[in-house]
C-alpha cells in the first residue's frame, strides 16, 4: 500500500539581497556592488535565507544584507502588485526546491537600491 504523499510544508519567499564586490562576481567592472531579487523556497524564511547565503558565497558573490519580504500571501496582504511572470518564477523556487535569482542590478559609486524600487 502506497503512502499518502506528505504535504509540502516548503513555502517561496521573496528576498532581496544587497552584494559587495568580489573577484569573479560577475558586476560590470565599475560596480561598487548589487542587489539580488530572489525567490527561495525554504520551510520558513530564516532557512530560505541561509540557503540563499551559502548558494550566492558558491556563485562567488559577497552577500551584506537580507531583507526579506515574505511569502505571495504575505505579500498580496500588504497590497504588492505580483505581475504573472513573478508568480510563475516562485512557483519554479516552490516545484524545484530552488533559489531563483529574478533580478540583478548593479549599483555605481556605492549608491544603493530602495527596497521599494525593486519590490513593488
Amino acid at each position: 500500500m502506497d503512502k499518502p504523499k506528505k504535504k509540502s510544508r516548503q513555502q517561496v519567499y521573496t528576498l532581496l539581497v544587497q552584494v559587495g564586490r568580489k573577484d569573479g562576481d560577475g558586476l560590470p567592472k565599475d560596480a561598487t556592488g548589487g542587489a539580488l531579487m530572489i525567490y527561495a523556497s525554504g520551510v520558513d524564511e530564516a532557512e530560505a535565507v541561509r540557503e540563499t547565503v551559502a548558494i550566492l558565497k558558491q556563485a562567488d558573490l559577497a552577500p551584506l544584507d537580507v531583507t526579506g519580504y515574505g511569502t505571495l500571501a504575505e505579500r498580496e496582504a500588504q497590497g504588492h502588485e505580483i505581475h504573472d511572470d513573478e508568480r510563475q518564477l516562485m512557483q519554479r523556487a516552490l516545484d524545484e526546491n530552488s533559489v531563483v535569482v529574478a533580478q540583478m542590478t548593479p549599483f555605481f559609486n556605492g549608491e544603493e537600491a530602495a527596497s521599494d524600487d525593486l519590490v513593488q
